[in-house]
């Protein structure tokens, strides 16, 4: 299990240092760096796919995303007696991204290539990757250590051993050097990371990929557009979690049950609804409706992953319906770790065993709601 997540200069996510639960839960107002915490989050799991710098790109690239604020906040800017100053770079230009847990952490450091004659410049590169065992980065814990084009492991007797090749400086060490025979704790560090799974403001409108007929086939995690929903829903049926589906959709619906038909291979959704003559289609369903049957399908999934993260789940949900999205949630904690991102407090009230992190601005810095730096997890950057 993760038990800590730390961002630094990513947008208004200045310093942030978060512990985590089996279910965790952030809130807070518009504008608070929810979305850019799951954003970060996201980046740093492409780390393990190497897009992360094709990621910044499509963020606008890495000074877009950089934290725009002053490095420091004196005394008399706090108490009004001095204006913020212009931007001023004293330290190395830098985004952090990283994470520890039970049993290993992984941090990295992108920052800014030196100058040359190349149309690639804004290219963020790699200045430092660490992979270490335990919770808090130490000399003696680390694994893995990249900095710059050089990488060294740890082998069995403890000692550090050259790769051997310099890597690309715009390549994550997960990619590149996750070898079994030389450190099987890398590999297990990236698979874990690849195996993260994200859930974003589903589309429910006409055209919606999960109001579509397909071709279906065995489907143990659902897409992240929910176009195989149908074929999701019906592994669900065919697994042990049929139960827990048949009673997700009883208490959002009551007298209500989801059948899933096939014709020559392609999967259609059919809803029964008490009072209703006939079933109803993905294409007549509400979108509400639609939406839910997304989470339980989400939510069910026959192989969850170690992280599950949800973004506002809440969304185009009513009121009525956030009892049984709760359960759901509630439910899957208990089989993975889940963070959710939620603008609804009825939803947060209605989970268990939830540990409840609100988000507030401080100087334009996102910051936790009466955290103190001793309240902070422990955690430690690698340096440059």
């Amino acid at each position: 299990m993760l038990t800590t997540l730390a961002i630094q200069n990513y947008r208004s996510l200045r310093d942030l240092v978060l512990p985590l639960s089996q279910l965790t839960v952030i809130v807070g107002a518009n504008g608070t760096g929810k979305s850019s915490l799951y954003r970060a989050l996201r980046l740093l799991a492409d780390a393990g796919r190497n897009g992360a710098v094709a990621a910044l790109a499509g963020e606008g690239g890495l000074p877009s995303t950089l934290w725009a604020g002053p490095e420091t906040i004196s005394r008399a800017v706090r108490e009004g007696r001095s204006p913020v100053q212009p931007l001023q770079r004293t330290k190395a230009v830098g985004l952090r991204l990283g994470y520890s847990g039970d049993e290993f952490g992984y941090a990295l450091d992108f920052g800014l290539p030196v100058p040359t004659d190349t149309a690639f410049n804004l290219d963020p590169e790699y200045k430092r990757e660490c992979v270490w065992h335990g919770p808090v980065l130490r000399p003696s814990a680390l694994l893995a250590d990249r900095s710059g084009t050089r990488v060294r492991i740890r082998d069995e007797s403890g000692s550090w051993v050259e790769s051997g090749h310099s890597i690309a400086l715009t390549d994550s060490m997960l990619s590149e050097f996750a070898d079994p025979r030389q450190c099987p704790e890398l590999l297990i560090v990236r698979d874990r990371v690849r195996a993260w799974r994200f859930y974003d403001h589903f589309r429910t409108d006409a055209g919606a990929p999960a109001r579509q007929s397909r071709i279906g086939t065995r489907t143990w995690a659902l897409d992240h557009d929910g176009g195989d929903l149908a074929a999701a829903l019906r592994t669900i049926q065919e697994s042990t979690d049929a139960d827990a589906l048949s009673t997700a959709i009883d208490d959002a619906f009551p007298g209500s049950s989801v059948e899933v038909v096939t014709a020559d291979g392609r999967f259609d959704l059919r809803f029964h609804q008490h009072g209703l003559l006939r079933p109803l289609s993905a294409a007549e369903l509400s979108d509400g409706t639609l939406r839910y049957l997304l989470w339980a399908a989400a939510l069910l999934s026959p192989r969850p992953p170690e992280l599950l993260v949800l973004n506002e789940p809440e969304t185009s949900l009513h009121p009525d319906l956030l009892p049984a999205l709760a359960a759901l949630i509630t439910a899957a904690a208990k089989k993975t770790q889940l963070l959710v991102v939620s603008h609804s407090q009825l939803l947060v009230r209605f989970l268990e065993d939830a540990t409840v992190l609100e988000l507030e601005k401080d100087f334009g810095a996102t910051v936790v709601a009466g955290q103190g730096r001793l309240d902070q997890p422990p955690w430690h950057w690698p340096k440059r």
